[in-house]
């Protein structure tokens, strides 16, 4: 009886010891505002529950919070599930070059961007390169507010690229005829399906991966070739006068995109951390991600489980199965 009872004892015991470690893994990922990021996040949260078994938030953030987060090590943000770079450079550089404190992940998937424009306005004026922007009559055709400039999205508040974009708009020439604009993707998304529709034009920042190349028939404008002399980019993290001090003439190089995570998941949530050393993805994966999302308007949750089924080996590496 005496036996019996220990073995009882001990089981619990081993229960509640296993109960402590299966509930420590826990992550808060950061959701960005583009498509492609809430994508990534909404996948690895789906794996971390259904496949690890801990528990995933997910908190909208901006890069600087996400990175800042992450920096402190407290668990209120401990992934950033999609970094571009050399755009998001100057956070790297901060808290995984310097501090110390942010990890990146070494399987990164290629990123392009630019400037596009429906493929039927491109077509009706002869555009094919940035430049073609500022002719008068180009700009003329894509003024929607009667200011006499066109207007051009450039990106999302507190987006690094939003910065470049804006320095380009100038280095380029093209701020006595176009203004550039920030406001959240959806309203670029909005706006370029409902000026397709009313055949006006419209020119935005672009980039790939994007479900944007799924949703629409659109074009990315020609850049002087990529020349690091010529594009020297300061980011407001950096220095107050980053306006004055940049200077890009050309276009971005190709990016390395990847996820980036707290170091302090290696002692808080172990499995989670080696979860994220080794995922990766493709430029096509992703712009299948996004396009079931914001051109189907699937829920994201569903679209990675989803997508887990369907490549189950592919998760199983990732867990190192």
């Amino acid at each position: 009886m005496r036996k019996t009872i220990l073995c009882v004892l001990s089981g619990v015991a081993l229960s509640l010891s296993a109960a402590q470690v299966f509930s420590a893994e826990k992550v808060n990922i950061g959701v960005p505002s583009w498509t492609g990021a809430q994508a990534i996040a909404h996948l690895l949260q789906a794996v971390v529950e259904e496949r690890i078994g801990g528990e995933a938030g997910l908190v909208p953030g901006n890069n600087a919070t996400i990175f800042q987060a992450m920096d402190q090590g407290k668990g209120d943000i401990d992934v950033h599930p999609d970094v571009w770079l050399p755009n998001q450079e100057s956070f790297t550089k901060k808290y995984v070059d310097g501090a110390g404190t942010v990890v990146l992940n070494q399987h990164p998937y290629e990123g392009n961007q630019g400037f596009c424009v429906s493929s039927n306005f491109a077509s009706a004026n002869s555009i094919t390169d940035i430049a073609d922007l500022g002719r008068p009559d180009v700009a003329m055709k894509m003024d929607s507010d009667g200011n006499g400039k066109g207007e051009m999205w450039i990106g999302a508040p507190g987006w690094a690229s939003a910065n470049v974009n804006e320095v380009k708009v100038r280095d380029y020439d093209l701020l006595p005829f176009i203004d550039p604009i920030r406001a959240e993707e959806s309203v670029k998304t909005a706006r370029v399906k409902d000026s397709i529709a009313k055949n006006e034009g419209y020119a935005f920042y672009c980039y790939k991966p994007h479900a944007i190349w799924y949703m629409f028939d659109v074009e990315m404008l020609s850049e002087p070739k990529y020349d690091p002399a010529m594009y020297k980019m300061v980011q407001p993290s950096d220095s107050p006068d980053w306006y004055e001090e940049s200077k890009v003439m050309t276009k971005d190089a190709l990016k390395n995109v990847q996820i980036a995570y707290s170091k302090s998941l290696q002692d808080r949530s172990p499995a989670i951390y080696e979860f994220l050393g080794r995922f990766s993805l493709t430029a096509d994966d992703v712009s299948s991600f996004a396009f079931e999302i914001s051109g189907k308007g699937r829920e994201p949750g569903e679209v990675a489980r989803d997508w887990m089924k369907a490549n189950s080996e592919r998760v199983d590496s990732w867990l190192g199965l």
